[in-house]
């Protein structure tokens, strides 16, 4: 039946004859065959994962798998407490990503419902209402305003036809729909011949041949393209995991080398050196890590949500911290998705018109200088009869609900109301002036509308508007300044268009013509030639003032900014321009994108900041081109169209409020206001919640460093453990992940946007940070070590002295905390000794605690712990304040000497 790529090229008659039909569409026998042949005309559904599966990949993960050791080690000891508390954190990490993982596949369940339900199609003549998964290629469907399209359809007649296809290009205003041929190549948006299954017919009515069905239609190519995305790791899970491969070598390693070294070298008994090794592991696991990093990111999807960007999946919080490129939808998230004139073209100046939106607010000005707006009817009569002529010609209507501005009908018809609200013009009155008594609709035949009104003088006027070329051609003069008609310079005037167009904007021309007072209908007669040119209006989709901020502040944190839009290059390039991505930018087109291959994309994609008429296969391409230049790339989308290139980006970030259900499965990521500004907003929170996993990592390791150490030079030195395994449990399960946990709600510091983005390759654990542990666990060593020994010294017993240990470590613990704060800024300020509330919350726990751990008869008997005395209780704050000292010291020699 002929190539589906081709029936836009083909005539009508062509269409009909390779679809093996005509106008009076198939018999219900072929119908049937048909259908037997191309099945229904729905969407393929693959069968789920079963959930039992879903929920074992879970588990799939290194530092899961170190957990669950740990377990089995706590186990083994026979401390079951504990065992539970680490089972608790892996199944709690279990369930989140179980939940997560199954709202990712709903984007294709999405799509799956987006066909009509119902469809009017004509059967040997007569017209049937009949379920829209019975129809098949050859089919000749009825469409009317209200309807969603059924199938893919070749347009066979169209009469005032216009139809949404924002879901599939990114356009933002209906399109003019006709049955003519088109050019072979013709993008998806540029294709006024053709209907696509799940877009909305706004006006008029059509009779078309269906060519695809089902899985053969637009949106079932792109179901396809969303089977075959991988979902893509995050930059924090792929750290994890390379942490969690090397952490667990690190310990199973070091746990044999003191097994055999104790074995061999100092003669220990099989079972004691077990149980040393067993030791050495429970203290060198962060046990608490995976669930304060949880718990760290669910604080960051709380604070986003404050910012009007809702989080689906968690590690998307920490990705956006990391994000370099952003790849940005233009309507309504960059800009207003509100036509809005800015400019009017008269004969003798070019008026601005400020504002943005459907607001009637914005001042009137020429070549800078302001005009006051009582003057604008007698200084500029010309400029006020235009406005009067675009209200008065026009179908739409604009009402105030609760300070907001709201449109019902074409946006560039709304752009012309405002217009005349903003010369000053009150549309009631107007209209009752000079009522509406007849009109000729808008048709794309005829690429105009008319209307017919009662003058002052008890004659009859036309007013007509519509695309500029051709109402030039129905124009005998243009009307002067002083009122004086005179003959038309065609030539002039499409020089003036052009400049419009330049500027990306879309331009419509209004004209009039005076009729005889016995005029009562309007004809096309009366107005397809001897009307008189009133000027040109320069309309757009003005970008977002808050857009612009955030664009620059995007820049100025080193992310880059990219346009993809399937809206037309001028246009988007010159939005690009007003948003300060650059000067004199030219966008790259679909067709170019396609005579490029992989690597010369790549290439393109360094130095290309807007792309246009972008369908949806450009899009996954431009996405994964940057992605292999090792960019880590967060991509907006609001249609059906976006939602492949939503989920292969590392950060997808879907519309909630004009974003189809598709894109919001798809993203990672919903702005609750469409809004680019909630992105930068994101940006910032993704940034800050890195910071504070990092201080939870540097935090955390060391003290699992100075356990791990203290435990092997004993071994090493043939001595007692300073500390014992379940001790040194109840440190990590209770006072570090309680400390450790007020890193999550840190303030963001106040360069956090002016930092370039880390670099993807980063690996979580720096230099610095690895220099900071090492720093701090030798000094943790020293302070258990030392005050162990010292206890011993001064005749304590062993209990003592470990008693007095493992409260060292707690200490030095609260005073690492405010330390930790600041990586590498000082933490001797008010600010920094004052803390958080929660900061001095999670000391005074600790502390409740730790007391309760060293005086609780039944503590002592558990935990095999002594009383100290208050001598004892100052030594170990003291030991506390001198690692806070010299810490503060060190950070002092990083900042002086800049190593970090």
């Amino acid at each position: 039946m002929g190539a589906a790529s081709d029936w836009h090229a083909q005539p009508v008659e062509e269409v009909l004859q390779g679809q093996r039909t005509d106008l009076q569409g198939l018999t219900p026998e072929e119908a049937r065959r048909r259908l037997a042949e191309h099945g229904p005309n729905r969407l393929a559904e693959a069968p789920p994962v079963h959930p039992l599966w879903r929920l074992a990949r879970q588990f799939h993960n290194l530092l899961i798998y170190v957990l669950l050791a740990a377990a089995g080690v706590t186990a083994a000891m026979g401390h079951w407490v504990d065992t539970g508390v680490i089972v608790a954190v892996v199944v709690i990490n279990a369930a989140i990503g179980f939940i997560q993982e199954g709202k990712a596949e709903r984007a294709l369940r999405a799509i799956r419902h987006m066909l009509a339900p119902h469809a009017v199609v004509v059967r040997e003549g007569h017209a049937h209402d009949v379920d829209a998964a019975d129809l098949v290629p050859g089919d000749v469907v009825l469409l009317a305003s209200g309807d969603r399209l059924p199938a893919d359809v070749r347009l066979l007649q169209a009469r005032n036809l216009r139809i949404d296809e924002a879901m599939l290009t990114g356009e933002s205003v209906p399109v003019d729909k006709h049955s003519e041929p088109v050019e072979p190549t013709a993008a998806i948006g540029d294709r006024f011949n053709m209907g696509y299954a799940g877009t909305l017919v706004t006006q008029g009515q059509a009779r078309a041949v269906v060519v695809a069905t089902g899985a053969r239609t637009e949106i079932g190519r792109i179901g396809r393209m969303l089977e075959t995305v991988e979902e893509t790791t995050t930059p924090l899970l792929r750290k994890m995991a390379t942490f969690g491969r090397w952490l667990t070598l690190a310990i199973l390693v070091a746990a044999g080398v003191l097994f055999v070294f104790g074995l061999v070298v100092r003669g220990g008994s099989v079972e004691a050196m077990f149980m040393a090794a067993v030791g050495l592991a429970v203290a060198a696991i962060p046990e608490g890590l995976p669930a304060v990093m949880t718990i760290t990111l669910a604080l960051g999807v709380q604070r986003m949500a404050a910012r009007h960007a809702v989080i689906r999946r968690l590690p998307a919080v920490e990705t956006l911290g990391s994000v370099t490129v952003i790849c940005s939808d233009k309507t309504g998230t960059l800009t207003r998705n509100e036509m809005t004139v800015q400019q009017v073209v008269l004969r003798e100046a070019v008026l601005t018109v400020e504002g943005a939106g459907y607001a009637p607010q914005g001042a009137w000005s020429v070549q800078g200088e302001g005009i006051d707006l009582p003057d604008l009817p007698a200084r500029w009569p010309l400029a006020h009869r235009l406005a009067q002529a675009g209200a008065l010609c026009n179908d739409a209507s604009l009402r105030e609900t609760q300070g907001h501005w709201q449109l019902a009908g074409d946006p560039t018809e709304g752009a012309l109301l405002t217009l005349a609200m903003k010369a000053g013009l009150d549309l009631a009155t107007l209209r009752q002036r000079h009522p509406r008594l007849d009109a000729i609709p808008f048709e794309s035949e005829h690429r105009y509308m008319a209307t017919l009104h009662p003058d002052d003088a008890g004659g009859r006027f036309a007013v007509v508007k519509g695309a500029p070329e051709r109402v030039l051609a129905m124009c005998s003069h243009e009307a002067g300044g002083e009122g004086a008609d005179r003959p038309l310079d065609a030539a002039w005037w499409q020089a003036r268009i052009d400049e419009q167009a330049r500027e990306g904007r879309r331009v419509l021309a209004l004209a009039w013509r005076a009729l005889p007072a016995t005029h009562s209908r309007l004809e096309t007669s009366d107005v397809d030639q001897g009307l008189t040119l009133l000027g040109l209006v320069g309309i757009i989709d003005p970008p977002r003032e808050e857009a612009i901020a955030a664009v620059a502040q995007c820049l100025q944190a080193g992310i880059r900014v990219k346009m993809i839009t399937g809206d037309h290059g001028v246009t988007a390039s010159a939005i690009a321009g007003q948003l300060g991505l650059g000067e004199g930018l030219v966008a790259m087109t679909g067709p170019e994108i396609e005579a490029l291959d992989d690597e010369a994309l790549r290439e393109a994609v360094r130095r290309t900041e807007v792309f246009a008429r972008a369908s949806p296969e450009h899009k996954l391409r431009l996405v994964r081109a940057l992605q292999a230049n090792g960019e880590i790339v967060a991509m907006t989308g609001d249609g059906v169209n976006d939602a492949p290139a939503l989920k292969q980006a590392d950060v997808g970030v879907a519309m909630g409020r004009k974003g189809t259900e598709a894109a919001k499965q798809a993203g990672a990521m919903v702005l609750a206001d469409d809004n680019f500004a909630s992105i930068a907003h994101a940006v910032e929170e993704g940034r800050t919640v890195y910071d504070n996993l990092r201080k939870t990592v540097t935090f955390l390791l060391p003290i699992n460093g100075g356990e791990s150490l203290s435990l092997l030079v004993a071994v090493l030195l043939g001595v007692a453990l300073p500390i014992l395994p379940a001790q040194i449990l109840w440190v990590n399960m209770v006072s570090s992940i309680a400390l450790a946990m007020v890193l999550a709600f840190e303030p963001r510091e106040a360069d956090v946007m002016r930092r370039p983005p880390r670099a993807p390759d980063e690996p979580l654990l720096s230099g610095f940070v690895l220099w900071r542990i090492a720093l701090v666990s030798t000094l943790f060593l020293t302070g258990i070590f030392g005050m162990y020994e010292w206890s011993l010294a001064q005749g304590h017993s062993v209990e003592t002295a470990r008693t007095v240990a493992v409260n060292t470590l707690v200490v030095m613990e609260v005073f690492y905390l405010f330390s930790v704060r600041y990586l590498k800024a000082p933490s001797f300020t008010w600010q920094g000794v004052q803390g958080t509330p929660r900061v001095l919350m999670a000391v005074g726990g600790v502390v409740l605690l730790q007391m309760t751990f060293t005086y609780a008869p039944w503590m002592q008997a558990l935990f095999q712990t002594e009383g100290l005395s208050v001598t004892q209780g100052l030594q170990v704050i003291g030991v506390g304040v001198a690692v806070l000292v010299l810490l503060e010291l060190e950070k002092l020699a990083v900042r002086r000497l800049k190593l970090a």
